[in-house]
């Protein structure tokens, strides 16, 4: 797996075997031996590189966590305590409210351990995920997954914001015609906001896509459109006297962050477990560990 892996990241067998301290030839019988034990081709040639197929690509994904596993045994058997590099996903919201004192009191127990933070929507963090390209993720609710294991972390209540010179907002209806401000598809607070236009078969006139709470809240504040958000983020980015706020219904306002992963628990991933298990969160405790399927 090691050389496999090394010719994925050279970009060819000469740089891999570089790297690896090996002669070329070496490199090639040991990636044509995997090649015929798996009955699949692993790679194609790309003009001088090599570029992985299909097959190359799934093997890429368990190799690195293997490859990981590897290290974090003999990291384990010789220190007992988590080290290494430890890729976590989070939504925008979560990263930007939630996550600074739990991170820094997380490397303060964990020292050895290095957090990759990388942010995204719910959908896109799912399949990163389940793709093992990173090992946990906070998402929010509704999602599926039914391959991975999950558990609930914060609350958040959702609420819909507007420009100040809109007043009040009793319906959906209130708000046709007017521009939805949203993350791409994919993004769980999108589809409860879509859900709730489409009860009332309410279409907004446009949506304009954003990648940050700051640049959709600064576009609802100028007057462009509307947009839902959880409270917390408006208080976190100081921007609530900037907008006015109006309440959702309860099945679209009432919302959870989960903490999701795939297979076994990682030593650095079981310490960030046991830390939100036993810290005093306002919001809620983490519940017992489950299986999730939500739709």
């Amino acid at each position: 797996m090691a050389i496999f892996r090394a010719v994925v990241e050279e970009g060819g067998v000469v740089r891999a075997a570089e790297k690896l301290h090996r002669v070329p030839s070496n490199v090639t019988t040991r990636i044509r031996q995997l090649e015929e034990y798996l009955d699949v081709r692993l790679f194609r040639r790309k003009g001088r590189t090599l570029a992985l197929s299909a097959e190359g690509q799934i093997l890429l994904n368990y190799s690195v966590r293997l490859l990981r596993l590897a290290d974090e045994a003999v990291n384990e058997l010789r220190t007992g305590k988590p080290q290494g590099t430890f890729r976590l996903g989070s939504l925008e919201s979560t990263a930007g409210s939630r996550l600074a004192p739990i991170l820094s009191r997380y490397h303060a127990e964990n020292p050895s351990v290095i957090v990759e933070l990388v942010t995204g929507t719910t959908g896109a963090l799912i399949k990163r995920v389940t793709n093992f390209e990173i090992e946990a993720a906070f998402v929010s609710e509704p999602f599926t997954a039914s391959e991975l294991e999950s558990v609930p972390v914060f609350r958040e209540e959702l609420v819909l914001i507007t420009p100040k010179e809109i007043g009040a907002v009793h319906t959906a209806r209130d708000l046709g015609g007017s521009t939805m401000i949203a993350f791409a598809h994919g993004c769980s607070y999108r589809k409860r906001l879509e859900d709730w236009l489409g009860s009332d078969n309410v279409m907004p006139e446009r949506a304009l896509e954003f990648a940050s709470y700051q640049g959709m809240i600064a576009c609802v504040a100028a007057g462009t459109g509307f947009a839902i958000v959880p409270k917390s983020v408006l208080l976190g980015l100081q921007a609530a006297g900037k907008v006015n706020q109006h309440p959702l219904p309860t099945r679209i306002s009432t919302n959870r962050t989960h903490l999701v992963w795939r297979g076994q628990r990682s030593l650095a991933l079981e310490g960030l477990i046991n830390m939100l298990n036993v810290q005093d969160m306002p919001d809620m405790k983490v519940e017992a560990l489950h299986t999730v399927s939500l739709s």
